[in-house]
């Protein structure tokens, strides 16, 4: 009789992982990811979960330090994770994907976009665009505003992503017959010489600065930029799309061009639904990845929710899609690629507005 009742008490919880940079110096990536797949999961668990089994979510820092990530990526396929959403940048899949591949299990990063992860049969899913993609389009976009001379600075921390955006762009810029004045790398620190690579920029004499760095670090690259060069037009790659960026830069952000990968102006009854869920439940909006975890938490449960018996969750994934993310229909091919629309922004009066980029 025991040995009955105690099959008949509650299943115990299905676990999932989480991981991005929840301490790093830009931590406002991870934190809003793991707010909006907390979210998923909250709701998911209220709708009655697996059957009646709840999820759990456990989440790991990877602090964008390659042994931290190290070792959080081995801590949850010691934790036997289901699957694991994230990371946020291209230089810690690079060391989490291997960990977490050669387990078997599967992976969806909501952010990432360098090519060393495009077109590949492994267990990584991506729900973002590539470099490739986003750079040209950046590339055509800035030629339509008028920019011949282009001075780009990067991040060396996060290379794997700067250097692969950074190339796509030199490509597309080179193809279109206008010129990649300069490029200056320098490593994101709190002692970095900000002032010292908007000089080398300028040096070039470019028309335009573009910054490939997270949003701390593009404030502060603008407010030399607005110091040296107040009217040089600036804009930045889609890493820095984060309320962060407004909320630090202020002014000198005003002005600034940069590509979102959601529309912040949607009006549709589920985004609405969303916005005002995750608005309550942490008292700001929604960014890009936030919405971004959120939909690659929907392609995670409901992979988990449609598995069948012998069946591997990527396997369940791929016959279950396309998935109906929050604005965009989630398609993946056999690699676990997608494509995604994106809106340029102009940040106006402390707001990311919309402009034409036809």
């Amino acid at each position: 009789m025991a040995v009955a009742l105690a099959g008949c008490g509650p299943k115990p919880p299905v676990q999932i992982g989480f991981i991005g940079g929840l301490t790093d110096r830009n931590s406002d990536n991870g934190q809003s990811g793991l707010n909006g797949v907390m979210l998923a999961v909250e709701q998911f668990n209220r709708g009655g979960g697996l059957d009646g089994r709840s999820v759990e979510l456990v989440a790991k820092d990877d602090a964008q330090n390659k042994d931290v990530a190290e070792a959080s990526a081995k801590a949850l396929v010691e934790a036997k994770v289901e699957a694991v959403i994230g990371p946020f940048t291209s230089s810690m899949a690079k060391v989490i994907v291997p960990i977490t591949g050669q387990a078997g299990i599967f992976q969806v990063s909501p952010t990432i976009t360098s090519m060393d992860f495009y077109g590949r049969d492994d267990n990584l899913f991506r729900i973002n665009r590539t470099t490739r993609d986003n750079a040209r389009d950046y590339a055509r976009v800035l030629g339509l505003l008028g920019q011949q001379r282009i001075a780009v600075a990067y991040d060396t921390r996060n290379r794997n992503f700067t250097e692969s955006w950074l190339s796509e762009f030199r490509s597309a810029v080179t193809d279109a017959g206008r010129v990649l004045a300069a490029a200056v790398p320098y490593e994101s620190d709190e002692k970095a010489d900000f002032a010292g690579v908007i000089r080398q920029m300028l040096a070039a004499r470019p028309d335009g600065l573009l910054f490939i760095s997270g949003a701390l670090d593009v404030a502060r690259l603008a407010q030399q930029a607005r110091a040296q060069a107040p009217a040089l037009p600036i804009a930045a790659a889609e890493w820095a799309a984060t309320e962060q960026l407004i909320e630090l830069g202020g002014e000198v952000v005003q002005g600034l061009v940069i590509v979102q990968n959601y529309d912040r102006d949607d009006t549709s009854a589920r985004f609405k639904e969303f916005s005002d869920a995750y608005y309550k439940r942490f008292q700001r909006p929604p960014g890009y990845s936030s919405v971004s975890a959120y939909d690659a938490a929907t392609v995670v449960l409901t992979a988990l929710k449609n598995r069948r018996e012998g069946e591997t969750v990527k396997q369940a994934a791929l016959r279950s899609g396309p998935y109906p993310g929050l604005q965009q229909t989630i398609a993946f091919d056999a690699n676990g690629d997608t494509q995604r629309k994106v809106f340029f922004t102009e940040i106006r009066d402390g707001r990311y507005v919309k402009i034409d980029a036809q």
